[in-house]
Parts: C-alpha cells; structure tokens; sequence
C-alpha cells in the first residue's frame, strides 16, 4: 500500500513540478547564460556569499527548480572548475532548495488546500535559504584558493557554447535523457524510503520511535500526534509532509510550522540523492548538511514570526 502511495506521489506531484525545470536547466547550462549571470551578480553575490558571480547560476536554478538541481550545478562547476572547492561547498550550503511549484502547488494547494500557506512557506524558504549562505560565507574564510589562468580559460570553453539548428536536436535531447535520470533516481529514492515507512509501520517499529519521541515533543508543547509524521518526514520530505498536513489539529500554524522545518531540510532521502553527487567530486558532504540543518531551524523560525506578526499569515483566527 505505502509503495503504492509512494508511486502515486512521485508521478503526480514530483515529476509534474520539477521535470520541465530540470529540463530547463540542462539547456541553459549549454548556453552562455552562466557568464552572463556571472558578470551580472558578481557585485551582489561576492559581499553576500563570498561567491564569484557564477555561483547565482546555482542559486537562481536552485530555488526554481528544487531539489536536487542546486547541488547537481555546484557539483557540476567544481567538476569543471568554474568555482574554487570552497566556493562549491559554500554553494552546497544553501542553493540546493524546494522549487515553487512544490511548495506553492503540492504542498500549499493539493496537502493544505491553501495557495497562501503555500505562497509563506516558499518566502520563509527563500529568506532562510539566503541566511544560511550568509552564515557559510564564512566557511573555510581563510582558505584563500583561487582559479588559475589555464583554468580560467578552460571554464570560458567549458561555459560558452553556441547552439544552432543542427545541434539544437542533440543539446534538447541529451537535456532530456539527462532530466529523465535525475527524475527517476529521485523516483527510486521515494519509492525506497516509502518502502521502508512501510515496513517500519507494519513491524510497529514506528510506533515505538513515536512514543520514544513523543516526551521530548511535548516538552516543546507539540502534541503527540507529530510524533510519527516527523519521523517519517525525517526519513522522506514527500511522504512526512503529507502525513504532517493530515493531521487535524486546532492550531493548524503547528503543521505549517512543522512542514517549513522539514521543506529546508529535505529529509534523509534528499540527503543521499545528493551524496550521490557529491560523490562524484571532491567536495565533504559536511555544509551541505549544516546547511540543510540550519536551514530547516531558520525556516521554522521565519514561519513562525510571519503566523503570528502579520496578519494576512495567522491561520489560527
């Protein structure tokens, strides 16, 4: 049943919001668009992030996209050595988000059925994901490292790549099967993580990790019945804030605030989708799981003072 649930998830609410993104995003990578963008930002992105401008690339992408599209792109420029080893984990840190049509459409509108509850989640997550960047712009701060000239010139080559109507079939298609991919492993790892919520529920192991939990919740003043959805959002983003949004609780800024913590989070199973690809590269997993940490914590935060100063958000009245 819960490998059922987990399918139905991914074809009707994963594939829909990121795969044309995804597909957007392998075409603009064969255009000069990453130039572009890097002499543009550089004037913001450097005070802001201690990033060169080509990193708002990784940003940009990120944020419309979500994930694993920001850590794919980090991955990718340290792979041809666009950005420095300590820029690419400071891009880790904080572009590899939620897109808006996940939390807007899917969560906001098919889980709430609210498009405003999703419209604050996707701007407390955007504001929490340019905090974190803030915080890690101080990452390796006295690693001074820099792109020498050879590698310089083989970036321009890399980047700057002219598309015309005899390649246009070869670059849509190899963007295509490259989306696919990236689709489908996202795909695997629902469907796994749904299987082991399954297993986990019918062996009653669930039940006893929420009740093992349920004492520290309850300290926070979270009633009980969080217990086994965020374990489940713990281990899968997908499945833990469907379960989250369920829940019948009086204060309902309690479930929005929950699922902004686990929206910046991502969950285990986003986790390993992108150690698949850091693995790939040279670069420690280490701020990108700082930085997904913070950035869970922050966007609850946000979410919370947005609920209860601005009137417009107070769902409880």
């Amino acid at each position: 049943m819960q490998l059922k649930i987990g399918l139905n998830l991914w074809a009707n609410s994963v594939v829909p919001s990121l795969l044309p993104f995804f597909i957007a995003t392998e075409l603009l990578c064969s255009t000069n668009i990453i130039n572009i963008l890097g002499n543009f930002f550089n004037i913001f992105m450097k005070p802001l992030f201690n990033i060169r401008g080509e990193g708002s690339f990784a940003l940009i992408m990120g944020i419309i996209s979500g994930y694993p599209t920001g850590a794919k792109i980090a991955c990718k420029f340290r792979q041809d050595n666009i950005c420095t080893k300590e820029e690419c984990e400071r891009l880790l840190s904080f572009t590899n988000n939620s897109g808006p049509l996940f939390i807007i459409g899917t969560v906001g509108i098919s889980m709430f059925g609210n498009s405003t509850i999703g419209l604050l989640l996707f701007i407390t997550h955007i504001l929490s994901c340019i905090t974190v960047g803030f915080i890690f712009r101080f990452w390796k701060f006295n690693n001074v490292t820099s792109l020498d000239s050879s590698e310089k010139n083989f970036n321009m080559t890399k980047t700057e790549k002219n598309i015309n109507f005899l390649n246009l079939g070869e670059i849509i298609g190899t963007s295509i099967t490259n989306s696919i991919s990236t689709i489908l492993m996202i795909g695997g790892f629902v469907v796994l993580f749904s299987v082991v919520i399954s297993i986990l529920n019918s062996s009653k192991l669930l039940q006893l990790l929420a009740v093992l939990i349920s004492p520290s919740l309850e300290c926070l003043n979270i009633p009980c019945d969080f217990a086994s959805p965020f374990i489940i959002g713990f281990i899968e983003l997908t499945n833990g804030i469907s379960a989250i949004s369920t829940i019948h609780f009086k204060q309902i800024s309690l479930n929005i605030v929950a699922t902004a913590f686990f929206l910046g989070f991502g969950g285990i199973s986003v986790m390993l989708q992108v150690f698949s690809i850091i693995s790939k590269t040279d670069l420690s997993a280490k701020p990108y799981v700082m930085g997904k940490l913070l950035h869970g914590l922050i966007a609850a935060a946000y979410t919370y003072l947005l609920i209860y100063f601005v009137p417009i958000f107070n769902f409880n009245l």
